[in-house]
């Protein structure tokens, strides 16, 4: 059975990198919902709020596991999306997808993958999403669905 995480950790010369791989299918954010009861306020759907917590969760047992405090500081992170094939194809086009030769440009957009996923690793990961000044993200196709993570302390 396939691990629900990973990480894995070095320190080259005064920074400290982190790889982090969370083994679930990337989730886009949606367009917040509206309520007026009990009072107006926005929310987020069912399946974008478990995924957030679900990331978050995931997030915090990896960093307790490795002695980690959430990141405060520049963060320079890279982040791949590896979303799912479409099950509506041919054999030939669907190992087209996963080799690489067809990109995902489909929905969801990636910045909606980004943030989902990056809300979810606010106070984890990084105290907040404010602190990522660099940024480098990708979406593929894979048959194993994950999103793999690295964040590099700047400051």
């Amino acid at each position: 059975m396939t691990p629900i995480y990973r990480i894995c950790q070095y320190i080259s010369k005064e920074k400290v990198i982190v790889r982090f791989i969370f083994n679930l299918e990337p989730v886009s954010q949606a367009r917040p919902r509206i309520s007026r009861y009990p009072y107006l306020h926005e929310y987020d759907t069912k399946e974008v709020k478990a995924f957030k917590e679900n990331v978050n969760l995931m997030a915090q047992k990896m960093m307790q596991e490795h002695k980690l405090a959430p990141f405060d500081g520049s963060l320079e992170v890279r982040v791949v999306f590896y979303r799912p094939v479409q099950k509506s194809i041919s054999k030939i086009e669907h190992a087209r997808r996963v080799r690489g030769s067809v990109l995902p440009s489909v929905k969801s957009d990636l910045d909606n993958y980004i943030k989902s996923f990056f809300d979810g690793c606010n106070g984890a990961i990084w105290k907040d999403d404010n602190l990522i000044t660099d940024l480098h993200a990708v979406k593929r196709y894979s048959d194993e669905p994950r999103i793999e993570l690295e964040v590099l302390q700047l400051g």
